[in-house]
């Protein structure tokens, strides 16, 4: 950004190479946002906001305040504060428990939109079977109404092989194939682990995938505690973006509602306006050690729906 002070001659001057560098770059961004729209179609001629929780969040504040966790409170609790859905685990090992969960959601007025899950996708010979089980659970969750899988493959405690990350990829691009022909997307989401080495992992697997296939769940904390600036990721990977991680903090620390902070999430709603990315913003208001606690769990998460709304919504 410039400098209000700055004058013109104190700047350097663009050079015919560098209005062409420049030029060249931003038609490319346009473009790769078009192909994606024309890509999903119906998804982004209508381009509905729809805004949702994680269900991590409501767990860490249940166990922290000592009561039993209730999904049926919490399904109620985010249709009062307006919300449109919650994002829960998929249940891989009893799939037809997604179907009910769906039915939980509709009974309240929620919609089923997206679910989370790991996968064991590196392995040679064995990642096959995780993306059959992949599939199998989705299909209960496609009947049932889910949109998206958001898909983060497990880490492993050290940085995988090359051989190991090629295994990943091929995994990735064939559940994310099945979903595509199924009417659901794939959205790869990443915690610290796969940003390490200069976020190694995380850029292979969108730089040997297709955007219309692997898409990208995009987490924009996790991202930028992850050393990407949150601009720097979508014009990279923007046009993979199927549904979005909202969280804030400050001075590095989780804050407890979604708010101002580290992040600046003007810029980042602004750039979706612009490029019409696909709206479904799920908040998650995850704890760690110095988040300061002062409200309850629902007034935290009603805040933060008036945050998405002022900011994403205006």
């Amino acid at each position: 950004m410039l400098n209000p002070q700055d004058t013109v001659s104190d700047r350097p001057a663009m050079t015919r190479r560098t209005f062409i560098q420049h030029t060249v770059a931003a038609a490319a961004v346009t473009a790769a946002f078009g192909a994606l729209n024309r890509s999903i179609g119906a998804e982004s001629s209508t381009r509905e906001t729809l805004v949702g929780s994680n269900v991590y969040g409501w767990t860490q504040y249940a166990a922290r305040d000592k009561k039993p966790f209730d999904v049926g409170e919490v399904i109620s609790a985010l249709r009062d504060a307006g919300y449109d859905y919650l994002e829960s685990f998929m249940n891989l090992d009893q799939p037809e428990e997604n179907g009910k969960f769906a039915d939980q959601l509709k009974a309240k007025g929620l919609q089923p939109v997206s679910l989370y899950s790991g996968g064991r996708l590196h392995e040679a010979g064995k990642a096959d079977a995780t993306v059959e089980k992949l599939l199998a659970a989705c299909k209960v969750c496609q009947q049932a109404g889910f949109k998206v899988l958001s898909c983060n493959p497990d880490p492993i405690g050290r940085s995988k092989t090359d051989e190991e990350l090629k295994t990943q990829v091929v995994a990735l691009t064939r559940l994310g194939e099945a979903l595509n022909a199924m009417g659901m997307r794939l959205g790869i989401h990443h915690h610290l682990p796969e940003m390490a080495e200069n976020a190694r992992e995380f850029h292979y697997n969108f730089k040997h995938t297709k955007p219309g296939v692997v898409g990208l769940c995009y987490d924009v904390h996790w991202v930028w505690k992850g050393g990407i600036q949150p601009l720097a990721a979508l014009q990279d990977y923007g046009n993979r973006v199927v549904t979005w991680h909202l969280r804030q903090s400050r001075d590095g620390v989780w804050w407890e509602d979604l708010d101002t902070g580290d992040i600046d999430y003007g810029e980042v709603a602004a750039f979706a306006r612009k490029h019409q990315m696909p709206r479904r913003f799920t908040v998650e208001l995850a704890i760690e050690n110095g988040t300061k606690v002062t409200r309850s769990v629902v007034e935290n998460h009603r805040r933060s729906r008036e945050f998405v709304r002022r900011v994403f919504e205006s």
